[in-house]
Parts: C-alpha cells; structure tokens; sequence
C-alpha cells in the first residue's frame, strides 16, 4: 500500500505542476510612425530644403501634397542628408513629382535626414508648397 501511496501522490504533483517554455520572437518591435509637414516656396531655378530625423530604421516616404500656381507644376522632390545648409540625395530617392506624387519609398537608418524640393528648370515663377514625411 505504501507504494501504491508514493505512486498516487508523484502522479498527482506531476498533474498539478506546469512549466512553460518561452521563444524569444524573432521580429523587431514597430517603431510608431511619424508624420512631417513642412510648407515653403520654391523660386525659379532655386530648392528648399527641410531637416528631419529617424528614430529607427524603417521606410521612409515622401509625398508632395501640393504645389502651385499652376495646379500642374512638376518639381523635383528628394530624399537625402543634411550638408550644411543643403541635402545631399540619396541615390536613388529622388523624382519628379506633380501634387500627390514623390520619390521612391525607401529604407532608412536611424539618423538625421532632409527633403528637398526644387525646381526641375520649368518654373516661370515662384511655387508655393507642401511635403509630407512619414518615417520611424
């Protein structure tokens, strides 16, 4: 009987214990997307240029939402590093755009960046403007 005892009560801590095994995930956490507006005016044969900064790495995309007069102007939107008071493009995300358009969608790093807008050579006057960043 006292076997039959022991046997009862290893069974029955057996049932009663639990243990838990825990994988460690294997995708990186989101970073919460960040949202920049900046305004300006674009002279004939001149740019403007805005200052942002990443806070992980993630996509980065670039958005004229509007531009004008006229309603149909084109300018060349980019994405780059900041060099002094300018911004050396990345290779590869740069275009033209007309309102609703940009650049290539790219993956940045952390870091300080800039959005440059310009004029592509066709302007015969001033255009008023706005770009939207949406990054990490």
């Amino acid at each position: 009987m006292g076997a039959a005892a022991l046997a009862l009560a290893l069974l029955a801590s057996a049932c009663g214990s639990s243990s838990s095994t825990s994988t460690p995930s294997t995708t990186a956490p989101t970073a919460a997307l960040v949202t920049d507006t900046f305004n300006g005016t674009v002279a004939v044969r001149s740019r403007d240029v805005h200052a942002f900064t990443v806070t992980a790495q993630g996509a980065v995309t670039v958005v004229l939402t509007a531009a004008s007069p006229p309603a149909t102007v084109v300018m060349g939107v980019g994405i780059g590093t900041p060099n002094g008071s300018d911004c050396a493009v990345l290779a590869g995300a740069s275009g033209n755009a007309a309102a609703g358009g940009g650049p290539p969608a790219g993956i940045v790093t952390a870091g300080a960046y800039c959005v440059v807008v310009y004029d592509l050579g066709s302007q015969a006057s001033a255009v008023t403007y706005t770009v939207t960043v949406n990054h990490p």
